[in-house]
């Protein structure tokens, strides 16, 4: 026998209140006898035995009484054995773990693994009894808020009901581990786990999650599994969509690479890959794929819009629907505002006429540029966050600013840094070493002296600043410029090396820090320094590095479904933010009680595709108040069709160190049976209850001819 409810059992302590009171009662009287009684000594002789034999019985009801109340309430139960046929007497708390992920979307004979898997909780929850309590995990839950049991189980049914497949990925271990810290709160004698699921490769635990769970599943807890799996299960899908532009350009066209992966033991041949750009498709490629191979396709299409763009790559529907799509998106600047920052204004004149001159070509399609040119002393009054990009030319001027100019770079900004016709080695070193980048190492030639020229050695012609400069992509060639006097400059492993020198300093490196990015030019563009401002790469060059730096980084924007998402509000102006899920519903989310007012974590992304963010209630038409956009896809592991085996879970709960029962419950068998037949245990508090009540009558009727006789006694 075992005790649900052990800490009530101090009440025990309670029966010794009724020998207490018998022991105070017990008092030593004067005996004086009178002759003239002496006679009735013998007549009431045999009546006292009576009364204290009585009271000795009264005492021992009252303890019992006690005793069997208190054990009543600590809720006794008999563990393996049915009384009178009620084996399932004993309360049950029953946690259902439901496997919602996209996997298990498959379609067999009896229906999608889902929708049986629905069926049998309703099935098992027809076993259970008034007071019972049970909860609902999903597995593509991946938040931790608290699920609490209940013993409505006609609104549970509508829970169940209402659960729909999630676009979101999970782990049966972390469900798990949430079961199994409901059933270790609950006082019911039967804990009982249950877990429908297709049992997928890949989502058992993440690597290195698994702990100790012995302390909450331990003896008292079975666990009922329930595979739904077994179909040789015909897949396709697309486990990544990348972009290789990196610099997006109003009419210019867009580089995808889209991952394609045959999870199917057969073969297919001539499978379509389209490309969706804002809702048209724009491009398609097909693609043969043998069993368990994958390839990538390369698809490309121009972009006449600017602003946020949305694409996704699209294949034929087959068995699981949900990884038939993949989404990314990105943006194309309408204008991107520069700011120059020069010791003389007449040492940008190149660049100026150079990115004038892009911005005459662009006309007014969008992608133009804004430049605003500023003295270099001026950077610490300056906004900085309303540039896109700063190229700052010179040192000599600079006398502040490095902290501004460094949280700008970590934020996503982009700088290019050239020196200026009064740069020397030692400002230009405290520019470098301020920025953490490398600093030159030493001066090299002389300036206006051409007997020393020095020329380009090798150029790294697949970096994206080289992108559609060539009109024959075949025949990449850079006239050199003659170089007459440059800072002597080393990467040294902190950078990119895109331009270099004939004796292995750089003419070019390119550094990222944070979310942003350094170009960092060894010379000035001047004629006294080089003849690299007439040459024909150098307006390209000014104009591809500046779009090249405005870009940012579009894998950041990019997150599996049921992730958190981290919304950068550095463009919001409003006190609420919109957001628009891709299903086209709106969450309205209040900042004002926002801890960090720079960025939201946003968790809601159970959906595939592209989400929009909105200052205040601002409108899709012509992405009015549109400030962030960000895209979700689901996780290439939901769409494995390989499964795990019992003894493959069975190893699991041994690395768990699971203490309690296992039983696999095999799809042909009738899961209600099969639990019944292991359920075990009968509550007895019912029969204590009963057994104190039954005694409490007793005393009541042994304490009346008690009394009575007590006082015919004393008479």
């Amino acid at each position: 026998m075992i005790f649900l409810n052990p800490a009530v059992l101090f009440g025990l302590l309670a029966a010794s209140i009724p020998v207490l009171i018998h022991l105070l009662n017990l008092r030593k009287l004067k005996r004086i006898e009178f002759s003239t009684l002496a006679f009735l000594k013998e007549l009431q002789k045999n009546k006292i035995r009576k009364i204290k034999l009585k009271q000795w019985l009264l005492l021992a009801l009252r303890i019992l009484i006690i005793l069997f109340l208190v054990t009543a309430f600590a809720r006794p139960t008999l563990k393996g054995v049915a009384i009178g046929g009620t084996t399932s007497a004993a309360k049950t708390t029953a946690v259902f773990i439901l496997d919602n992920t996209p996997s298990m979307s498959v379609v067999d004979a009896k229906g999608s693994y889902f929708n049986q898997a629905k069926a049998a909780i309703k099935e098992l929850l027809t076993q259970l009894q008034e007071g019972d309590d049970a909860a609902l995990v999903l597995v593509s839950d991946q938040s931790n808020d608290e699920i609490k049991t209940t013993t409505n189980l006609l609104d549970f049914q509508k829970q169940i009901d209402e659960s729909k497949i999630s676009d979101a990925n999970g782990y049966l271990n972390s469900a798990i581990i949430k079961a199994a810290k409901i059933v270790s709160k609950s006082q019911n004698f039967n804990k009982e786990i249950y877990i429908l699921s297709d049992f997928q490769q890949g989502r058992l635990a993440d690597k290195g999650s698994l702990s100790d769970l012995s302390q909450l599943l331990n003896d008292k807890v079975r666990i009922y599994s329930f595979d739904f799996a077994g179909k040789d299960v015909f897949n396709i899908g697309i486990d990544d969509l990348k972009l290789n532009t990196q610099i997006f350009e109003t009419d210019k066209p867009v580089d995808f690479a889209a991952t394609v992966t045959n999870y199917s033991s057969q073969s297919v041949s001539n499978l379509v890959v389209s490309l969706f750009i804002n809702g048209e498709r724009s491009a398609q490629q097909s693609v043969s794929l043998n069993a368990g191979e994958s390839k990538i396709v390369s698809l490309e299409a121009p972009v006449n819009a600017t602003g946020y763009i949305d694409a996704f790559t699209e294949i034929e529907d087959d068995e699981i629907l949900q990884d038939n799509k993949r989404f990314v998106d990105f943006y194309i600047p309408k204008e991107i505002p520069v700011l120059i920052l020069t010791d003389d204004p007449s040492d940008s004149r190149f660049v100026n006429f150079s990115l004038t001159a892009a911005n005459s070509s662009n006309g007014n399609d969008g992608g133009s540029l804004k430049i605003t040119q500023r003295n270099l002393s001026e950077v610490g009054s300056i906004n900085l966050s309303q540039y896109d990009v700063i190229a700052i030319i010179g040192s000599e001027n600079f006398s502040g600013g490095l902290d501004r100019l460094n949280s700008f770079v970590d934020n996503g900004g982009g700088i290019l840094i050239m020196p200026g016709s009064k740069s020397t080695l030692q400002n230009f070193q405290k520019l470098t070493t301020g920025l953490n980048i490398p600093s030159p190492v030493g001066t090299v030639g002389s300036i206006n002296s051409t007997a020393n020229e020095f020329k380009f050695d090798k150029v790294d012609f697949n970096h994206p600043v080289f992108q559609d400069i060539f009109t024959n992509k075949e025949k990449k060639n850079v006239e050199s410029p003659s170089i007459y006097y440059y800072f002597k400059i080393n990467p040294q492993g902190k950078g990119e090396n895109i331009i270099s020198l004939v004796d292995g300093s750089s003419f070019l490196s390119e550094y990222k820090l944070g979310k942003g990015k350094i170009f960092l030019f060894n010379t000035a563009p001047v004629l006294s320094w080089s003849s690299f401002p007439v040459k024909s790469i150098f307006a390209p060059l000014m104009n591809k590095s500046i779009y090249y730096l405005a870009s940012k980084d579009q894998s950041a924007n990019n997150y599996l479904a049921g992730s958190t998402v981290l919304i950068d509000l550095k463009n919001n102006t409003s006190p609420q933010i919109k957001i628009v899920r891709p299903d086209k519903s709106e969450d309205y989310v209040n900042l004002q009680d926002q801890p960090d007012k720079n960025f939201y974590e946003y968790k809601r992304t159970d959906l595939v595709g592209n989400y929009k963010v909105y200052s205040g209630s601002g409108t899709s038409k012509n992405q009015k108040g549109l400030i962030n956009e960000f895209s979700v896809n689901e996780d290439p592991l939901e769409s494995v069709t390989k499964y795990l085996s019992i003894n493959d879970f069975e190893n699991y709960l041994k690395q768990i160190n699971f203490k309690g029962k296992f039983i696999n419950v095999n799809k042909n068998e009738d899961p209600a049976k099969v639990v019944m037949q292991s359920r075990f245990g009968s509550e007895l508090w019912r029969y204590f209850l009963l057994i104190a009540i039954l005694l409490a009558l007793v005393e009541m009727a042994v304490a009346r001819n008690a009394k009575k006789e007590l006082v015919e006694t004393t008479k």
